[in-house]
């Protein structure tokens, strides 16, 4: 991969998918005239004109009646992908940490979701992961079960401390090896956490979909995205529904476990709308991404880079490409959201990154990969 890129230009001031639940290929269905009565329009699956009715000859049977609409978009637990979940009580604060777990042994890959995501954005990658490694993915402040004491204050610092808090109250003084994985506004949060320099068993970086310069060219477009997306659905269900025929997430299974923790019931309007409140949150997105190129290339640890469908890098990064100082995957056929749209590609890249870095104890053995040779005394 050193010396060769896939590079797209992007014209200056395009949109890309930031941090909220939509594909930029999609965002031109997600109009202004789109409201709820939208969604409940659309075709059920078991609808009458769908139906497949016995054949008029008795030696055919019946095909099976295809599932409804309300079936095929049906909420499940995180308890089928996590093995555990927990709230982690800050010391001397109100703050309540919503974390989901899974794994007993190895490194420890720490998930910081994308805003407007939650937790769950990693569920199905983490019943893979926690068979060689563990894994917890937090719900940052403002997003799934989480409870702060402000839930818009998203600013850089703010969203830092609270990693390291959580870090701190989890394992104390002697925590184990650390990857920290961060998609989208979560993966500008895991750059500024290793450029603080102040996690010692720090052991890799993983950032997906983002990058400073078009993130800081999309901020333009944000409040508009966010105000023209569907506010209100009557069940999760339709928000289920709506994430995938949307094609904000590409995968029913990721979208069934991910978004009904990113909804809450407003009881004045009796319908279900967006937890996270993005949209007071805008004096902060800057923060997020300005020296983001500069602190990702001078991580002291071993990094990558996932970026969906073409590769978007900025100039300072397709530099730093190019001198091979870091590993970089464009992972095709897929939306923003690579670790919800290909659970099994993004586990497979996360453990071989482990693997080849020897990140932990003794790193992780994966059957035909080729590990570097060791080092002689």
């Amino acid at each position: 991969m050193h010396g060769r890129n896939w590079i797209v230009n992007i014209p200056e001031g395009e949109p890309i998918p930031i941090f909220i639940n939509l594909g930029t290929a999609n965002i031109h269905i997600l109009n202004s005239s789109m409201d709820s009565s939208d969604l409940t329009s659309l075709p059920e699956e078991g609808s009458e004109e769908n139906q497949i009715f016995p054949s008029a000859f008795s030696s055919v049977p019946a095909r099976p009646r295809i599932r409804t609409s309300s079936q095929k978009y049906a909420p499940s637990d995180w308890s089928d992908y996590f093995d555990r979940e927990d709230d982690i009580q800050i010391p001397d604060s109100d703050d309540v940490f919503h974390v989901y777990m899974a794994g007993t042994e190895g490194p420890v890959i720490f998930c910081l979701h994308g805003g407007g995501y939650s937790g769950l954005s990693f569920a199905l990658a983490a019943s893979k992961i926690k068979e060689k490694a563990r894994i917890v993915a937090m719900d940052l402040r403002g997003h799934g079960k989480t409870s702060t004491q402000n839930d818009v204050d998203l600013s850089i610092e703010t969203l830092c401390s609270d990693v390291f808090s959580v870090l701190k109250t989890m394992y104390g003084d002697a925590p184990p090896a650390i990857v920290l994985v961060g998609h989208s506004m979560g993966g500008a949060v895991a750059v500024h956490v290793v450029a603080k320099k102040s996690l010692p068993s720090l052991a890799g970086l993983v950032v997906v979909d983002v990058v400073e310069g078009t993130a800081l060219a999309s901020l333009i477009h944000m409040q508009k995205i966010l105000s023209n997306r569907m506010q209100h659905f009557s069940t999760p269900e339709k928000a289920i529904e709506w994430s995938v025929k949307s094609g904000s997430l590409r995968n029913i299974d990721s979208a069934r476990v991910s978004i009904p923790s990113t909804l809450k019931y407003d009881d004045s309007k009796k319908c279900y709308t967006h937890r996270a409140r993005l949209e007071e949150t805008e004096q902060f997105w800057r923060g997020w991404y300005e020296g983001l190129s500069e602190k990702f290339l001078s991580s002291p640890v071993p990094k990558i880079l996932l970026l969906a469908g073409t590769d978007r890098l900025d100039r300072a990064l397709t530099i730093g490409q190019m001198q091979g100082k870091f590993q970089m995957v464009v992972v095709r056929h897929t939306g923003h959201a690579i670790q919800e749209d290909v659970p099994d590609e993004f586990v497979t890249l996360i453990l071989n990154f482990i693997s080849h870095n020897r990140i932990g104890q003794h790193g992780i053995e994966i059957p035909g990969l080729c590990r570097p040779p060791q080092s002689k005394p």
